[in-house]
């Protein structure tokens, strides 16, 4: 399952959840945070003597969807590392808000990012999404964990324990989980890898639904094309550390500077 991180803390917490029955499909609405924007300024990497990103330069825009589409190892999965402050840059900047959070002045841990975690087996599945809730009391996490699991379906699930749930109700948890605390940014790490075709292209018309909800920007990795121009309001397009080309869909599809940005029409 791919990883999801949401950086920074929660804020301005009002929502109330309404406990429904094992077995409603009634769904909420995810609660409305703050986007913010998030930018890397000529951002290097190195391990040893690999040069794992070579000065990438992205501006994120608050509230977009922004997809970074390349083959394994251009960088792309590092680069989200590093937003998330699990792996340290060599070099450049990337900033919050015009605020530094990872540079030469500065470096805010993960922690303070409101990094994600992979499900806890001994954990209920209630637990498991209010476990980042840390600023609230026990009672008031479960509140905003079960009006999570309700938005994504599976609030008659609260109380079972993760082994019990099939790969696409354990991707909509790990959702469920990451847009509890109401984060600013939502990084996601191939979150649809794998998952069968179908199930791949429900949980991804999900998941921008929930998103478009909460108006958090939103960062994926991906390798597929395809879903990269369906799913990102801009494509950044990677190749050995670098960015090769950035643009709507369909300016990278119709002007391609990489094979790889050819797919079916998004449109």
């Amino acid at each position: 399952m791919g990883t999801m991180f949401g950086l920074l803390k929660a804020r301005g917490r009002s929502s109330t959840a309404v406990k429904g029955r094992r077995g409603s499909t009634a769904r909420g609405k995810a609660a409305v945070t703050f986007a913010a924007r998030l930018t890397f300024d000529d951002v290097s990497r190195r391990f040893g003597d690999t040069l794992a990103l070579d000065r990438v330069s992205i501006d994120v825009e608050p509230g977009e969807v922004l997809c970074l589409l390349g083959p394994s190892g251009c960088g792309k999965s590092t680069l989200l590392r590093i937003a998330a402050g699990v792996e340290r840059l060599t070099s450049g900047r990337i900033l919050l808000d015009e605020q530094e959070i990872a540079g030469p002045n500065r470096f805010v841990p993960p922690e303070k990012r409101g990094v994600g975690f992979a499900l806890f087996p001994h954990l209920s599945i209630l637990d498991n999404v209010a476990f980042g809730l840390k600023s609230l009391t026990r009672s008031e996490a479960k509140v905003e964990a079960y009006a999570a699991l309700e938005r994504v379906g599976l609030g008659h699930y609260a109380g079972e324990y993760p082994h019990i749930l099939s790969g696409g109700e354990q991707q909509r948890v790990a959702l469920a989980r990451a847009i509890a605390p109401r984060p600013s940014v939502l990084l996601m790490d191939e979150p649809f890898s794998g998952l069968d075709p179908r199930l791949r292209e429900r949980m991804r018309e999900e998941t921008l639904a929930i998103l478009h909800e909460t108006h958090a920007t939103f960062i994926v990795v991906t390798h597929d094309a395809k879903e990269a121009m369906r799913m990102g309001d801009r494509v950044v397009l990677m190749r050995k550390g670098s960015v090769v080309q950035t643009g709507k869909a369909l300016d990278l599809y119709r002007a391609p500077k990489d094979i790889l940005a050819r797919a079916p029409s998004p449109t």
